[in-house]
This record gives C-alpha cells, sequence and structure tokens, in this order.
C-alpha cells in the first residue's frame, strides 16, 4: 500500500515538474518586438496658453466674421513657420437651413511617412451663447470651446518642428463649423461638425488614413477632467487605454479619469464613422453640470479667465508623449 502511495506522489510530483517546466517556456508573444520607451521633448503650458489669448484677441471665430477670417490667416502663416506641410481646404457647406464657407486648415509633418497619426480640434466659436442667461444671441469668446485644443496643437505643431519624427507622419487637422449646429428641440446631429464631415468624406490626401486619431474639445478649463467618452470607446477603445496609461504614467491620473461617460457628438464621430479612423475624443465632461460640460459651456464666461496651464499641460505632454513612443524604434 505504502509502495503504491509513493509511486502514486513520485507521478504527481513528476507532472507538476512537466508542467511547471512547460509553463515557464517563453509563449509566442513574449518574442514580439516592442517599442523602445523614450522621453518626449517638454510640452511648453506658457506658449500654448499666448495661442489661446492671440485667438480671442481676434474676437469670435464665427464662420463669415472678420474674427473668422484673420484668425484662419494666423492659423496658417504660424504652421508654416513651423515647418508644417499646410492646407487650406475651403468648402461650401450647409447645417440646417444655414449655409456656410469654411477653412479647414491642415498641417502635416514627415509628409512622406507611411505610418501616420491625426490631431485634430475646431477651430471655429459658437455663434450664440444659447446656454447664457443673457445675450443669448451674441457669439461666445471660445476661449476653451475651440481655443485650447487648437492652442495645445499650435504647441504640438512648434514642437515637431523642432524635433523631428523619424518613422510616422503627423497630420493635424483643425475642422472648421463644428460648432454652428442646431439645440434644444431642433438639435440634429448632422447640423454640427460640419468640418470634420466634408473632411471626412474629402480627405485633404485622396483615400487618407492613418492609424488612429486623437480629438481636442476643451482641453483647458480650471478643474478640467477627462473620462473615457463613449464614442471613443465604441470605435477606439485600444487607443483611449494606450493613451490613458500613458497619462497615468505621466502623473496625470486627476485629469485623465479612469471611467467611462455617454457618447457625444463631436468630431470624432464622423472620423470614426465616415473615414474609419479609430479616433478618440479627449474631452472634459461634468458631472456635476446639467448640461453635462463644464458652467461655462456656450455661455459668456467661456474666457480666458477659465483657462489653466495645468489642464493644458496634462494633455499637450501626454500628446507628445505618445507622439514620441509612437516614433520609437522597434527592438
Amino acid at each position: 500500500m505504502k509502495k503504491q502511495i509513493l509511486k502514486a506522489l513520485l507521478f504527481v510530483s513528476t507532472t507538476l515538474f512537466f508542467v511547471a517546466c512547460e509553463t515557464d517556456k517563453p509563449k509566442d508573444n513574449d518574442n514580439k518586438p516592442v517599442k523602445i520607451k523614450v522621453d518626449a521633448p517638454k510640452f511648453n503650458s506658457d506658449n500654448a496658453y499666448k495661442y489661446i489669448e492671440q485667438q480671442l484677441a481676434f474676437g469670435p471665430r464665427v464662420p463669415g466674421s472678420k474674427g473668422h477670417d484673420s484668425c484662419a490667416a494666423w492659423l496658417e502663416t504660424t504652421l508654416n513657420s513651423f515647418g508644417a506641410t499646410v492646407t487650406v481646404q475651403k468648402a461650401e457647406v450647409s447645417g440646417g437651413s444655414k449655409k456656410y464657407n469654411i477653412k479647414n486648415i491642415i498641417a502635416s509633418f514627415n509628409p512622406s511617412a507611411a505610418q501616420r497619426i491625426l490631431l485634430c480640434a475646431h477651430w471655429d466659436t459658437r455663434s450664440m451663447a444659447d446656454q447664457d442667461s443673457e445675450r443669448k444671441n451674441e457669439p461666445i469668446p471660445g476661449a476653451d470651446d475651440g481655443g485650447s485644443g487648437v492652442a495645445v496643437l499650435m504647441e504640438i505643431a512648434r514642437t515637431l518642428g523642432e524635433t523631428k519624427l523619424k518613422n510616422i507622419g503627423v497630420d493635424i487637422v483643425l475642422f472648421d463649423a463644428e460648432d454652428q449646429g442646431d439645440s434644444g428641440n431642433n438639435f440634429k446631429r448632422e447640423s454640427w461638425c460640419l468640418g470634420a464631415q466634408y473632411w471626412s468624406k474629402n480627405p485633404h490626401i485622396p483615400n487618407y488614413k492613418a492609424n488612429f486619431g486623437v480629438l481636442l474639445d476643451m482641453v483647458g478649463a480650471r478643474g478640467a477632467r477627462f473620462p473615457k467618452e463613449g464614442v471613443s470607446m465604441k470605435h477606439a477603445s485600444f487607443y483611449v487605454d494606450k493613451i490613458w496609461n500613458t497619462a497615468m504614467e505621466q502623473g496625470f491620473s486627476d485629469f485623465f479619469q479612469n471611467r467611462e461617460e455617454r457618447q457625444i457628438v463631436d468630431d470624432h464621430l464622423f472620423v470614426n464613422e465616415i473615414r474609419k479612423i479609430p479616433t478618440v475624443d479627449i474631452i472634459h465632461l461634468s458631472q456635476d453640470s446639467p448640461t453635462g460640460f463644464g458652467s461655462h459651456w456656450h455661455t459668456h464666461k467661456d474666457n480666458i479667465d477659465i483657462i489653466s496651464k495645468s489642464s493644458i499641460l496634462a494633455v499637450g505632454q501626454t500628446l507628445l508623449q505618445v507622439l514620441f513612443e509612437e516614433d520609437a524604434p522597434v527592438k
């Protein structure tokens, strides 16, 4: 009986040994090439803040206004000065009963690279303060809603002009006529994001593709919080996790929150649906506001007073880290 027990124990021990050895063998996944970790250039939030001030100096950037024309010229000239290949896409688009002459402004870096990343924001401002209690029919300043996303991308463009990418290309697309849509009972999603809809159907390069995209919208306010927005999770959850994990590693967990939020209509919706580029929206969504956005949203309070350099830094530094890790060589 004892011999049988000893044989059984010896059999079990031997089996466990071989199982353990088998488990310790490297799996195929262990041999896959990995990106080398790199330190990205430092994002200059002071510069980005000045880019917001410059946009505000033009006044509201409503399509058809003087401020809109002046800002478009400044964006084009400044992006050219950073060494980008700049394209201005002009079109007449319809939103509901209104027509707009728009300008999508595209800045490309390392344009010959096959592997590309899309960065985008809208640069127009809303023609009415429909969420305000006074002067509802007057346009908003748009420091955060429009201005902050553009400013972060302008500073990234300046950085890419100084620190050249080697393996990937980046296309910065500033969409026009995002914020002119119908709200309230007249809400129609197709009346919003007109520049993004047009570009998604008529990209600046035929059959344009990118590995993934990132949209910035309202990223500059004090106390900004960026949850994982629903459309982003539906179409680009892998890249949401990549960006949010990078933000955590950079020490920006107070800004990039590990919680999911509702789906919203924003430029990325049409880039995902029409252009089929998995695109993430980094946007301040509030749990404390009845609108779901910041209390300054579509009001005259959307001015320089609500802008925080800390919020701008969190977004800008995270994006630079993502870009330069994507550009890093493989080992």
